[in-house]
């Protein structure tokens, strides 16, 4: 259905008649549900989704003849005009803070930024400030066109607090939408580096004998998995195989051996992104990441190995988002992004390639 609007005669009643409003008209025949009828006469530039739809109708913000209608449920009635008024943003609770941000690229539309390390991306009750969302809200301040009705950034993908690298955020709800499908659809490239324990070799066949476990063209390790909270623990994920969990898939190929094989600096691709994805099927396959204390346990490298003293001491898990790659949700122009990691990761691999 394409967008119906009255003509010049058909002047919405005077307190509806704002610049922020959409004036729908119901096409003749249709009788379906009210909130399915009008989703499908929202302009595509509007980028209001079912969901928002629903909220404002029950806020009262769509009237017919002056009068709301909250009930998006309700038949349709063929040739009526509805008026939906579109509230500028609200503010949101979450404070604008001043910290220091590497934006890697910024239009109207995104932002990418560079995440440091320690840097919660979302506020959440054990971490309400200093997240990489009151950050964004002073940065971005005005140029938030809102999502969902509230002045705030689009988180449409995260990456863990001692994780660094590159995040998309949207501005509007047409970016965010456009974001939000690319990474349901698994268009989105996003790729890591890590440091992990051991060589995960593709001829080793300890790793062939996994379930979920192949070799694909090229020596890449290919890891499909389901996962789900862990049983006990219900700040970790964990594999499984009993339905309950979400299909997940991570591939992953060497790209440089140090320490006799002792442990391996790996580029890793998501094609899904599940918490702690990475991680978990790392541990997964017996090659659990350097500094990871969730799920790399008390490994350790030989004191003899080159770099052992570093790498043990590594206080957080060797994971960088390192390239970031996803069409652009309005001019459709493909955008590649690179990160170089953080020193503290540059310097681990650089103890760990120290040669006798």
């Amino acid at each position: 259905m394409n967008p119906s609007f009255p003509t010049p005669t058909e002047t919405p009643p005077d307190d509806d008649d704002q610049p922020d409003a959409l004036v729908l008209v119901v096409p003749e025949g249709e009788s379906s549900r009210l909130d399915k009828v009008l989703i499908g006469l929202l302009p595509e530039e509007a980028a209001i989704s079912r969901s928002r739809l629903g909220k404002l109708i029950s806020a009262g913000a769509l009237t017919q003849h002056g009068t709301p209608v909250t009930d998006g449920k309700a038949k349709a009635v063929a040739g009526a005009v509805y008026v939906l008024r579109l509230d500028p943003a609200e503010a949101v609770e979450t404070l604008p803070e001043a910290i220091p941000l590497e934006v890697v690229f910024e239009d109207a539309e995104l932002i990418v930024v560079n995440k440091p390390v320690g840097m919660v991306v979302h506020p959440a009750p054990g971490s309400p400030r200093g997240t990489l969302v009151n950050a964004l809200l002073h940065h971005c301040c005005e140029s938030l066109q809102g999502i969902g009705g509230a002045r705030r950034p689009g988180i449409v993908h995260r990456i863990d607090k001692d994780t660094s690298g590159l995040l998309v955020v949207a501005k509007s709800d047409r970016a965010h939408h456009g974001l939000s499908a690319q990474f349901a659809a698994h268009t989105v490239s996003r790729r890591y580096l890590a440091v992990a324990h051991g060589v995960p070799l593709a001829s080793d066949p300890r790793l062939r004998g996994l379930r979920g476990v192949g070799v694909e063209a090229g020596g890449i390790l290919k890891i499909a998995t389901e996962l789900a909270r862990h049983k006990t623990d219900r700040q970790r994920q964990a594999v499984t195989w009993d339905g309950a969990g979400r299909h997940a898939v991570t591939r992953a190929r060497v790209m440089e051996a140090f320490g006799a094989g002792a442990a391996s600096l790996l580029e890793c691709w998501l094609e899904t992104g599940r918490t702690h994805q990475i991680r978990v099927h790392m541990a997964y396959v017996g090659h659990g990441l350097v500094g990871d204390q969730t799920y790399g346990g008390t490994r350790r490298l030989a004191a003899k190995v080159k770099g052992a003293e570093v790498a043990n001491s590594f206080p957080r898990q060797a994971l960088h988002a390192a390239t970031l790659g996803f069409d652009h949700p309005l001019t459709g122009e493909r955008l590649e992004f690179r990160a170089d990691p953080p020193e503290d990761f540059q310097a681990l691999v650089a103890a760990l390639r120290i040669e006798d």
